[in-house]
């Protein structure tokens, strides 16, 4: 049985399960995402990926810059949806919008929950070294990530995989498991489990100081700061290569032998000590230029074995 659908998402990662969801065979009604937001160099206003992804199906689509209002909330009513579909929206939902739906809403979350509720579960997972992540299929209520869960797909995280590559994994078994899950609640037979109390985690908004790599933890702690923030916003050092302190992203990275003062580079291979151990340099990228090796960025620096990072 197919069902009315208001799928509400932003980003990449959303437009997978928006087509799955289509491709199934129901009736998507509306598209809600973020207003469209300026990029490049001329700050364009562009719209989100999902906003283009329903462009194409010819889907309606609706920016409001807020849902607290009773206008909107009427709105939303009058889609006479059975269920919404919630993925990387970017708006917290009121109890006015979460009610609406007969069969409620459903949300797909890039974690295990309860671990790492929250705006960056992709990148807290791999940052905390945790070896295994996944999707998670929950009904939501007005707290965050709280409500209780329907279906779960678990995914290795590989000891160099970086957030890229999981959220791309992701990605694809996420739209995979709301689909199965949407078959499920249109035979009635979508069950759910409270989320237990215990291993509650919160995968808080990244800010830019996260992003500062401490060569004073240990090797592996900051290879798993490198990989989770890679390919974005990019884990960053800084140093004086002649011309005053300037900020350099990693984007990849390798555990390395030696050991030295936190944060000096031991050879010119790009091994670089740490509080315990070291890592290797392999990919990183100067502000305003573009990702090279490492061996590509010596030949543009003046810089030594000796030399530190901070």
């Amino acid at each position: 049985m197919s069902l009315r659908v208001v799928f509400m998402g932003t980003p990449d990662f959303a437009v997978p399960t928006l087509a799955e969801i289509v491709g199934q065979g129901h009736e998507v009604v509306a598209v809600y995402t973020r207003e469209p937001a300026a990029a490049g160099r001329g700050m364009e206003l562009k719209p989100s990926p999902v906003h283009k992804m329903a462009e194409r199906f010819g889907i309606p689509v609706f920016t409001p810059k807020t849902l607290r209002t009773e206008e909107a909330a009427e709105q939303f009513r009058s889609l006479d949806a059975d269920v919404a579909v919630v993925v990387a929206y970017g708006m917290i939902l009121p109890k006015a919008i979460l009610e609406a739906p007969e069969l409620g809403c459903l949300n797909l979350h890039a974690s295990l929950l309860p671990r790492w509720r929250g705006a960056a579960p992709i990148q807290r997972a791999i940052m905390a070294g945790d070896k295994e992540t996944g999707v998670a299929v929950m009904k939501m209520e007005e707290g965050l990530d709280t409500g209780p869960v329907a279906m779960v797909e678990k995914v290795t995280i590989a000891p160099d995989m970086n957030a890229g590559e999981l959220h791309d994994r992701l990605m694809v078994l996420g739209a995979d498991l709301m689909v199965r899950a949407l078959a499920a609640l249109s035979r009635g037979g979508l069950g759910f489990t409270p989320q237990p109390e215990d291993g509650v985690t919160y995968a808080h908004k990244l800010k830019n100081e996260d992003a500062r790599i401490d060569w004073s933890k240990q090797a592996q702690a900051v290879h798993d700061h490198i990989r989770g923030l890679s390919p974005f916003p990019g884990a960053f050092f800084t140093a004086d290569f002649g011309k005053g302190e300037e900020r350099v992203k990693v984007l990849k990275a390798a555990l390395g032998n030696g050991s030295g003062a936190p944060g000096t580079l031991i050879d010119g291979n790009g091994t670089v000590s740490c509080g315990d151990g070291a890592i290797r340099l392999i990919q990183v990228q100067r502000a305003g230029k573009g990702p090279v090796t490492f061996d590509e960025f010596l030949r543009g620096v003046r810089i030594a074995p000796g030399a530190r990072f901070s």
